[in-house]
């Protein structure tokens, strides 16, 4: 990922600017706290104005949208968890689309279901893709498993790819992304593992309950992301498919320590990966925001 830290960093020198992005901290969770460090020493390296702001919870919402309403702030995003439940839902579409970098809005999102590439009419601004997502996608794409220089929508035509998460911050629309370019996705949760498939006449991709499990499904994918926030879950190597791409984007490890035995690639982490798509989506909408005030 250091070309597209480069490219950050190349752009800002070259233009003369310095997006601001300021980050909200309202909680004691260790990796919210390792990833707000991540974050400021990257930004610290390409030239991203960085403001790290430590609020009670209960104020975190007046203080987004104060943020909004800041010209001089570019982007805004939100150490999760805060409260645990649908207030951090109710909190993600406090943020302004023009300001949302983590993508996590009901726009990015609602893009992402509905394969929408721009946010606007005029097809002028691309959509904002979900952080994590768009990190594990460039990984795939580096290690060639995401073919680029192919159409959009067959990017990853014939490959099965099982994700054990399914939250709407990573794990579902990561799937809905995979999907749309082709891939057969398992998506797998406490309650049961899902399908989703390829696009359907509306230009969506369609979401399947199945009676599989789990382990039903892990053999036979090319690529097995994993997201579970529990030490104590780990995909047994013995099950995974030979070759297969192994990606763990969870602050725990959810494979077992011999998976390199069976894995072609394996990512135990996707977090620096993740900031790196984070300044990427500042600078989309930095320029997003100076058209309107141009217009």
């Amino acid at each position: 990922m250091l070309f597209h830290r480069n490219h950050i960093k190349k752009t800002i020198s070259t233009r003369k600017i310095q997006p601001t992005l300021v980050g909200f901290l309202a909680n004691d969770d260790p990796a919210a706290k390792k990833y707000a460090e991540w974050t400021a020493k990257s930004c610290n390296e390409t030239g991203v104005n960085f403001n790290l702001i430590k609020v009670d919870k209960h104020a975190l919402e007046k203080n987004i949208i104060d943020a909004n309403l800041d010209k001089d702030v570019n982007g805004i995003m939100v150490y999760y968890p805060i409260f645990g439940n649908h207030l951090d839902l109710y909190l993600q579409n406090r943020v302004s689309p023009l300001k949302d970098v983590e993508g996590l809005g009901n726009v990015a999102v609602r893009n992402v279901y509905q394969n929408k590439r721009f946010m606007d009419d005029n097809n002028s601004m691309k959509s904002i893709i979900p952080c994590t997502p768009l990190a594990i996608i460039k990984i795939l794409e580096y290690i060639n498993q995401y073919k680029a220089s192919l159409p959009y929508g067959t990017r990853l035509k014939g490959q099965t790819i099982t994700i054990i998460n399914r939250s709407e911050i990573v794990g579902r629309p990561l799937a809905a992304l995979l999907a749309n370019e082709g891939a057969t996705v398992y998506s797998v949760d406490q309650s049961n593992v899902q399908t989703f498939t390829e696009l359907d006449s509306e230009n969506k991709c369609k979401t399947i309950d199945t009676h599989l499990r789990c382990f039903d499904v892990i053999p036979q994918s090319d690529v097995v992301i994993t997201g579970v926030p529990t030490s104590n879950f780990k995909v047994p190597t013995k099950i995974l498919k030979p070759g297969v791409v192994s990606i763990n984007f969870s602050a725990f490890a959810n494979f077992e320590p011999d998976v390199t035995s069976k894995a072609s690639n394996f990512v135990p982490s996707v977090g620096k990966v993740t900031v790196v798509m984070l300044e990427r989506n500042l600078l989309r909408l930095y320029d997003y925001q100076h058209q309107t005030m141009i217009e």
